[in-house]
Formats: C-alpha cells, sequence, structure tokens
C-alpha cells in the first residue's frame, strides 16, 4: 500500500508527513472560519476565492522546488514537487466545485459564463490543463511516457501563467497580491533559462532579484495603464519610493534579497562543515 509519508522502499519521511499535513491546512482554516460563523454574508464566494488562492500558492511552491532544492543542495526537496502540485490541483478542483455550489450547481449557468466571461475561460482552461497533469503524474504513466513525460509537463509553466492572468482579471480594482504573485513567477522562469551553470554560482541571485524587482514594477503599471486607463508613469514612479509604502516590486525585491541570503548561508555552512570535518579527521 502507498501512504504520502513513505518513500518507495516504504520508510517513514517526516519531511513528506509534514507536506502532507501542511497541504490540509487551508481547507481546515477556512471549514473551521465557516462553521464559526466568520466567513462574511456569502461565505460560499469567500470559500469560491479561497480554494483558488491556494491553488495558485500552491502551484507556485510546486515551481519554486527545483530553484530551491538546487540553490539550498537539498536534493529531498524534489519528493514533495508531485505531492505539492497535486496539492494545487485539488485546490483549483475546489475553487471550480464552490463556484458551482454559488451558482446553485445550475450546469447550464456555469457552462455559460465560462463560455462568456474571458477571465472564467482562463481559469477553467489551465485548470483542465493541470488536470491532464495530475492525471499523468503517477508512477506507471511517467514510466511508460518516458521522456516525453518531461515533455508535457513543461506545460506547466504556461497553465501557472494562465492562473496567475486569471488571478488577475478577477482581482478587479486591487491587484497588489496578484502582481507580487507574478513578480515570484518571474524569478522563477528566470531561474530556469539561466545556464546550470550560472544556477550553481551565487553572484547571479542580486541580479535576479533586481530583474524580478523591475519587471514587477513594469507588469504593475503595464496593468493598470490598460485595464484602467491610469498613468502607467505614475504608477511606476511609485516603485522608485517608499513614500507611498511597500509596492509588489518592492515585496519581490526583498523575497529576492532573503533568497540570496539563504544561498550565501547554506555555501558558507557547507565550507564550515567541511572544515570541520577535516580538523576532526586529522590525527592527535
Amino acid at each position: 500500500m502507498i501512504v504520502p509519508w513513505r518513500d518507495r522502499r516504504g520508510q517513514f519521511l517526516p519531511l513528506k508527513a509534514a507536506v502532507f499535513a501542511s497541504a490540509f491546512a487551508p481547507a481546515i482554516w477556512y471549514f473551521a472560519w465557516w462553521i464559526m460563523g466568520e466567513a462574511g454574508g456569502r461565505p460560499v464566494t469567500e470559500a469560491v476565492q479561497g480554494a483558488g488562492l491556494w491553488a495558485i500558492r500552491f502551484f507556485l511552491v510546486s515551481l519554486a522546488i527545483a530553484p530551491a532544492a538546487r540553490m539550498l543542495q537539498w536534493p529531498g526537496l524534489l519528493l514533495v514537487r508531485r505531492m505539492v502540485g497535486l496539492t494545487g490541483l485539488a485546490y483549483g478542483l475546489a475553487h471550480l466545485f464552490f463556484y458551482t455550489m454559488d451558482q446553485m450547481f445550475t450546469l447550464g449557468i456555469v457552462v455559460s459564463e465560462i463560455l462568456l466571461r474571458f477571465y472564467l475561460t482562463i481559469g477553467f482552461v489551465a485548470l483542465l490543463g493541470f488536470s491532464a497533469l495530475g492525471v499523468t503524474s503517477t508512477n506507471g504513466t511517467i514510466k511508460r511516457m518516458g521522456r516525453w513525460w518531461k515533455r508535457l509537463h513543461t506545460l506547466a509553466y504556461p497553465l501557472i501563467a494562465m492562473g496567475v492572468f486569471h488571478y488577475f482579471i478577477q482581482s478587479k480594482a486591487n491587484v497588489s497580491e496578484p502582481v507580487f504573485v507574478a513578480g515570484l513567477y518571474v524569478w522563477l522562469m528566470l531561474w530556469r533559462v539561466l545556464p546550470m551553470a550560472w544556477q550553481r554560482g551565487v553572484a547571479v541571485y542580486p541580479a535576479l532579484a533586481l530583474a524580478a524587482g523591475l519587471a514587477t514594477a513594469g507588469i504593475e503599471s503595464a496593468w493598470y495603464g490598460l485595464a484602467t486607463r491610469i498613468d502607467p508613469w505614475r504608477v511606476l514612479a511609485v516603485n522608485e519610493t517608499l513614500n507611498f509604502g511597500l509596492r509588489p516590486a518592492h515585496y519581490v525585491l526583498v523575497a529576492g534579497v532573503v533568497v540570496v541570503a539563504l544561498v550565501v548561508g547554506r555555501r558558507v555552512a557547507g565550507r564550515f562543515g567541511r572544515s570541520s570535518g577535516r580538523i576532526a579527521a586529522q590525527p592527535t
């Protein structure tokens, strides 16, 4: 019997157990919030938005696992990538389920809304794509498909981009969090186009942080300019100062700086560990 917290040999893995437990945490939180009557006047709508938000978050985390595993020299992280991606799919399906519930399970209305509203069409197509990736994530399918499996699953990159775009459009006026998510997505995709030798270095990560921050500012100004007719140059200018508080681009830059600190800290710890090992190995 295959259980999520064990490896193929049946050994217990604390990391997989912790990730599996954390997958249920948002659902438990929203359920408790609901039964305590703190979900507002439209709890189903809150559930729709909450499930969709956590789907995006888990998909983004799944995208971050490969960079984190390489930067932190922690290959064991790759063992939970499939679990995190499937968790994102589960919340995406819950997002669709609660939306259908919000429409009183009237499938005709649900279908017509998906066909007529562009942001729903984008979200539904992305969910279909993620469902296809989820169905083909079994060990047997991976073995049968061989190299084609990896090619198929590169579709996760544009699918996540579609999910972020869906998040943008449905957020209406305040798009601060979608802009932040888009900035993180840009960082993760920029990392993937780097040569492998550069990914192992340290100097490239400050440049990645700066590039992602600038891209985030550009995304925010472009969005407001195209969607709201607000002068994009004014929005861009706001990112050049802290007088109006932190903008999404600033948060992305801070996240990039945190990554730099983690990479440097891991390298220093690794060298210190090797030095200590050599000293301990010397005869006394």
